[in-house]
């Protein structure tokens, strides 16, 4: 991880997602200055990153973003990587205002039935090698 510095931003994502697979693209696609590192919460790094943020091992059903020193989950990790994307993206910040409990009721419904809608695969996905960089594990 010698490519990180302090003011980077890691998010850690279910690797077997295929909903999260391409959050992950498009996330991906939206951020050209390269602001955010990714690793999947399965990994060996997605799991020491959690414990040193003291967060759950084993609760793969959200993203995490970590950024200056402080881990955000669920809708607050989502909204705090909208607003560093491209294009109008931003402008979903502005939900930040909605408290977390009512956000997170959303996220919570979409996250339990993420593998029946969009699918689970037996494998992380493999960046591509112009992206390799700024994958941690």
């Amino acid at each position: 991880m010698s490519n990180l510095t302090p003011h980077s931003s890691i998010i850690l994502f279910d690797g077997v997602c295929l909903l999260c697979s391409s959050a992950v693209q498009f996330i991906l696609r939206n951020d050209p200055k390269g602001v955010f590192h990714f690793a999947s919460l399965q990994s060996e790094t997605g799991q020491r990153l959690l414990a040193e943020h003291k967060l759950p091992l084993d609760q793969l059903s959200t993203i995490v973003l970590i950024e200056g020193g402080h881990a955000y989950t669920r809708s607050s990790a989502a909204l705090r990587i909208a607003r560093r994307l491209r294009g109008a993206w931003p402008l979903a910040y502005a939900a930040i205002v909605i408290p977390a409990p009512i956000r997170n009721l959303g996220y919570s419904f979409i996250a339990r039935n993420r593998y029946r809608w969009f699918g689970k695969t037996e494998h992380c996905m493999l960046p591509k090698p112009e992206h390799k960089a700024r994958f941690l594990d």
